[in-house]
This record gives structure tokens, sequence and C-alpha cells, in this order.
């Protein structure tokens, strides 16, 4: 079974990581999404962080973190998504999620409990932001 390839923005600001809730699905995700036919993992990040939460993401700031290799959420046992992780600024340094996507900042701080459950994909950068 071929796994789902992924970019997904990493983007932690006053220790909140923003998190995205996609159609149909009943946990949070980090904005992202699958990388097209002929695109870079770098185009999919910036076409669909722009696309899901209205952000337009500086190209020359695009850092990548790693990436995480599990069992995609919701699919068959043995299907696997493997997401590549990446920070990066904003173009704006002030610009905020558009509030016509559908998106949600949550908490990285120990103090506080997730407002959403979180796919075995996100779970690494949910546990590494509440560290920081």
């Amino acid at each position: 079974m071929d796994p789902i390839v992924v970019s997904a923005l990493v983007l932690v600001r006053d220790r909140r990581l923003l998190m995205v809730t996609a159609r149909g699905r009943d946990v949070l995700y980090l904005p992202g999404g699958k990388q097209e036919a002929g695109e870079t993992g770098e185009d999919a990040l910036v076409r669909e962080t722009r696309e899901e939460v209205g952000l337009e993401l500086d190209r020359s700031s695009l850092r990548e973190l790693g990436a995480v290799r599990t069992q995609a959420h919701g699919e068959p046992e043995g299907r696997e998504v493997h997401m590549r992780l990446w920070s990066a600024r904003p173009t704006d340094d002030g610009a905020e999620p558009s509030p016509r996507a559908r998106s949600a900042h949550c908490t990285g701080s120990r103090r506080r409990t997730w407002t959403g459950a979180l796919p075995p994909a996100s779970r690494p950068c949910a546990s590494r932001s509440s560290s920081t």
C-alpha cells in the first residue's frame, strides 16, 4: 500500500501550536497536505498553508525539521503517512490565520489540555512544543 506523502507546517507563536480541522475528521492536524504530481514538498507546504489558513509563507525561511512515519489516521491498517515537518515565517510577521479557515490555535502549555484529538503523526510535534 502506497504511503500518504505530506508536508506540514509547525508554527508556534506564544507557546501555541497552529492546528487545523479537516472536513469529516474528528481530529486536529498540522496545516499542510499531500503533494500533487510534479510538486516538491516545499511547494505543497506553501500551497496547502495558503489554502487551509490563508497564510503566505516566506520561502527563504523554510527549514525542514524532520519527518514522521506512522499509521495514517482513518486509513486501513498498514497505510502509513510520511510527513515532512517544516518551520517557516509568514511573509507578514503580524499575519494571523484567516477567520474563514477552519483553524484552531492549540496551546503547547502543559497547564492546558488539547481541545481536540491528535492523529498519530501530529503527536510528536505536540509533545515537543509542550517542552519548549
